[in-house]
């Protein structure tokens, strides 16, 4: 991870986007705005899900008229989503959102745009410039070959130079592209150009799996270089899964303390006791709903499980008939094997209430001298080299020589 890169701070409502402000998480909404109530339905469930600030689109009047019911009532900041129409920019200003989208490549009258942007800096009201590889402006795509990194940034700076006629400043930017190497490299262009915050996206990555996956690699390698200042995971599906998928993200990379679960698993060998993806499946799906900010382990085995996920929080390990309960690696209980989801969960709870530290020294006596001898049976059984790694290193020795 490089440190981040230096940049202005900007404030979306009482969010700060920049500088040394924490990476944000936004989303978008999917109802229509008019529906105020279904809307806002929505708004909470990003909310929860990890999103600091939510976009609703601004494509007509009842959808301004939505805003200016929507924002008093939201919990993050409401930013408007802004195509085609500038007048509905300054109707969603009147409708009192907290910032503004504006896109380049279909609102090109340079009058339309300085007439927002003097609108936004009476009100301090930050912009936007989110330019888009597949709305980009056909000159500027003509000039540069293309949809490249290079016409994206010249999107931006042609935008930015609008708002510089104007004396209008407060400003963050996107340059978006659906192909992971073209954002990458726009953004890596831009943040050698300009030093004013982005907000890093792939858009329309798709549905999930391929789209978390597109939306992961390219926002991921620029945050692990130090680029970005706000993200969306942009997918097609529930947006709630965009809020979680990108509050996750941060926490992977330490650019956000952890909130909700961090649940890992082995991957199984030769030593597994139960089936490992239907055992963490389960306790993926009843720890998920509870938010417990901890780091989880399920492990296949018990000789190795708690030794190499003594660094989570919680885990369990399966043995002899038995699930195996570890807290930092020690083990604090046994229970049996079709108790261990049950177990994990009610030890987890009870760490979030009363700390590690408790849990650990209320640990049961003898828990430890058990699973060292359901461990020990197990290697009696087994062997040393349950996964034959010894008969391998030396055949690949053999073809070597």
């Amino acid at each position: 991870m490089r440190a981040r890169r230096p940049t202005r701070q900007i404030h979306v409502g009482s969010v700060a986007v920049g500088g040394d402000a924490p990476v944000s998480v936004q989303s978008m909404t999917t109802t229509k705005t008019a529906d105020v109530d279904g809307t806002l339905a929505q708004i909470y469930a990003l909310a929860g899900a990890g999103a600091d600030i939510v976009r609703c689109t601004c494509n007509d009047e009842p959808a301004a008229e939505g805003l200016a019911q929507i924002v008093p009532r939201s919990p993050v900041p409401i930013i408007a989503d802004i195509h085609f129409q500038h007048r509905l920019a300054l109707a969603a200003m009147e409708a009192g959102v907290q910032g503004l989208r504006l896109n380049p490549g279909n609102i090109r009258k340079a009058e339309h745009i300085k007439t927002v942007a003097r609108e936004a800096k009476d009100r301090g009201l930050p912009i936007r410039i989110g330019v888009n590889a597949g709305s980009l402006d056909p000159d500027i795509a003509e000039a540069h070959g293309g949809a490249t990194p290079e016409a994206l940034v010249a999107s931006a700076e042609r935008e930015l130079g609008y708002f510089a006629e104007v004396g209008f400043d407060d400003v963050k930017i996107s340059v978006k592209s659906s192909s992971v190497p073209t954002m990458i490299a726009a953004y890596r262009l831009l943040s050698e150009t300009l030093d004013r915050p982005l907000h890093l996206g792939v858009t329309e990555a798709g549905p999930p799996p391929a789209g978390l996956v597109k939306s992961t690699a390219g926002i991921g390698a620029l945050l692990a270089e130090g680029i970005g200042d706000t993200i969306r995971f942009s997918l097609t599906a529930d947006p709630v899964e965009e809020a979680r998928a990108g509050r996750q993200l941060l926490e992977a990379l330490g650019l956000r303390e952890r909130v909700g679960l961090d649940l890992i698993a082995c991957p199984s060998c030769g030593r597994a006791e139960v089936d490992v993806i239907a055992i963490a499946n389960e306790a993926q799906a009843a720890l998920d709903d509870r938010e417990l900010p901890l780091q989880v382990a399920v492990m296949g085995c018990v000789v190795n499980g708690p030794g190499e996920a003594r660094g989570a929080d919680l885990g369990i390990a399966a043995g002899r008939g038995k699930g195996h309960l570890f807290v930092k690696g020690k083990v604090v209980r046994v229970v049996p094997e079709a108790e261990m989801v049950d177990a994990l969960v009610e030890e987890a709870e009870r760490i979030v209430a009363e700390g590690i530290e408790a849990r650990l020294a209320a640990a049961d006596e003898g828990a430890e001298a058990e699973a060292e001898q359901a461990r020990e049976e197990l290697l009696q059984i087994q062997g040393t080299d349950a996964n034959d790694d010894r008969a391998k290193i030396k055949r690949i020795r053999e073809v070597a020589e």
